[in-house]
């Protein structure tokens, strides 16, 4: 149950989240990959059988397991930071700094004594920037990282030199801090930087869909004040003069209520056209406005099938599924292809809308938005499905359409009659 549980919460996550949790994991692992290949097992082999070596090797060893230990708790905060989502973790570079120090003086101290075998202690300094440097290329720019670094690199010269490295060893320990440090800027921070791309992209994605809902809004409400706006002024103004001339006993007051009267039933009239207008849609229109803003928010959309022909009270049914259905493709899940297909036969006509980047659990089938559409639907004696699983979702709307009348013969037979629309 622990397995099933773990694999439903995957499938539920939006594509970003799992590309962050698998870098998350990558930079988890590094530093140990590194502490086994670089800074334990030859560092452990190498050792010579002095007492000092031993004592100074292992704790080395330790320092080292601490090293990644500690940075695996920590790169979640400074990630965050980096991607402007928490403070600076001042008190994790701190204690990072501090044991790089720490191992560090145990190095210098191994190559006092001369207790590792001639040319493993490289391995043992490739190391140590590893850790620290990996917590530090997510909290601050690249200059000041590359400064750091450097400032680092001059100072383990320096203590090298003074506990007798005094060849060209020297040029070598300092070209293997560089290394490491350029390996872990280019894994981290190339890392961090795609992960924060990606992020502005979704939090593009997610304002663009609530502009489209306001911008129909504000249409909507433009629509509604150029209709009453003027009626209502004039119904005001007659009510007011017929109620003058009723305190004065002038019959002209019935003919001015009466007129009210008329504009009030010409306003009603004209507010249920607009309502109308805006709860009706063009299927065509929606097709084409779909195509639209899914690509232009990144998802790849094909939309393949006419609406030439088919009745208007149809033509708005399926122009909600596609609306409704472009909407919940931009807000759920995290999709990068969406395939809308229209197919019309003699029999009935299928509008399918499938998108990838979706939880495997199907939305509940007394949510609003599907309830409205099969509302909808039943009006034209339609009907509504939907489909999740494997990481897709399927919505499909079908409406009979029964055969004209003057349609005969085997050319009416029922065959799909698709065509791409764009």
């Amino acid at each position: 149950m622990g397995i099933r549980a773990w694999q439903r919460d995957w499938r539920r996550r939006r594509q970003i989240e799992k590309v962050e949790f698998q870098s998350l994991a990558m930079w988890h692992a590094m530093p140990w990959l590194f502490y086994l290949s670089w800074g334990s097992v030859p560092l452990a082999l190498s050792l010579s059988a002095g007492p000092a070596a031993q004592i100074l090797g292992w704790a080395l060893i330790a320092v080292g397991a601490a090293q990644s230990a500690h940075v695996n708790r920590s790169v979640r905060r400074s990630l965050d930071h980096y991607l402007q989502r928490g403070p600076l973790p001042r008190r994790d570079l701190a204690v990072g700094g501090a044991l790089l120090v720490l191992s560090f003086g145990l190095v210098l101290g191994l190559e006092a004594v001369d207790g590792v075998t001639e040319g493993m202690i490289g391995f043992t300094t490739l190391y140590l920037v590893v850790p620290f440097g990996q917590s530090l290329a997510f909290t601050g720019t690249v200059r000041d990282f590359v400064v750091r670094m450097a400032v680092l690199d001059a100072v383990a010269v320096a203590g090298f030199a003074a506990v007798g490295v005094h060849d060209e060893r020297l040029a070598g320990f300092a070209a293997l801090i560089a290394f490491g440090a350029l390996l872990t800027l280019l894994s981290a921070r190339c890392g961090a930087w795609t992960l924060s791309v990606m992020w502005e992209a979704d939090r593009a994605r997610e304002v663009e869909a609530r502009l489209a809902v306001a911008e129909e809004r504000l249409r909507f409400g433009r629509d509604l004040h150029d209709v009453m706006g003027r009626n209502l002024a004039v119904i005001a103004l007659k009510s007011e003069l017929a109620v003058q001339l009723a305190r004065r006993g002038r019959p002209e007051a019935v003919d001015q209520m009466v007129e009210v009267q008329r504009i009030a039933q010409e306003s009603q009239r004209e507010v249920r056209e607009v309502v109308r207008g805006y709860r009706e849609a063009d299927l065509g229109t929606e097709l084409l406005g779909a195509r639209g803003v899914l690509e232009a928010a990144g998802i790849s959309c094909r939309v393949t099938g006419s609406a030439a022909g088919l009745p208007a009270p149809v033509q708005s049914a399926l122009g909600w599924v596609v609306r409704e259905a472009a909407t919940n493709v931009l807000r759920h899940g995290d999709a990068s292809r969406c395939d809308i297909t229209l197919t019309v036969t003699d029999e009935r006509t299928t509008l399918t809308v499938e998108n990838d980047g979706a939880p495997d659990a199907a939305p509940s089938a007394g949510g609003s938005g599907l309830a409205g559409l099969r509302e909808r639907l039943a009006e034209v004696d339609g009907t509504l499905d939907h489909a999740a699983g494997r990481g897709r979702f399927r919505l499909t709307a079908t409406v009979p359409s029964p055969r004209p009348a003057t349609e005969s013969g085997p050319a009416a037979a029922a065959s799909p009659r698709s065509e791409v629309l764009l």
